[in-house]
């Protein structure tokens, strides 16, 4: 089953590293990446730029309404994203609870939902 792991942080935190310690971050997170993907978890990963590139789109009484700034007003902002692939749920959490960037702040673990009749290019797994 597939899940996404939101990886939420709060940006000041990430921004407040000293270069050797985002180095070490990015390092370790590279590295438990290079075993996911071994191991067949990791289907996709991709880090986000900061939320002041962020843009909102809303459609109300199809108008539509564009914002500058994240989805949400929240403390921690998404970061970025792992697809992976899992038994089940605690699975899941066990592979989402190893990821570094859970020391700053939180990984959301959701399954994904298979449409049918999508066409959409599936990942590659």
């Amino acid at each position: 089953m597939k899940y996404l792991l939101f990886c939420c942080h709060e940006e000041k935190k990430l921004t407040a590293l000293s270069k050797s310690e985002l180095d070490a971050l990015t390092d370790e997170t590279s590295v438990y990446c290079e075993e996911l993907q071994k191991s067949g978890h990791l289907i996709a990963a991709e880090p986000l730029e900061p939320i002041q590139m962020a843009i909102t789109v809303r459609v109300q009484n199809g108008k539509v309404s564009v914002t500058d700034g994240p989805y949400a007003e929240t403390k921690e902002q998404i970061g970025g994203f792992f697809l992976i692939n899992a038994r089940d749920l605690n699975e899941a959490i066990q592979v989402a609870s190893r990821f570094p960037s859970a020391r700053l702040g939180s990984l959301e673990v959701r399954p994904v939902k298979e449409l049918r009749g999508c066409n959409w290019p599936a990942a590659a797994s």
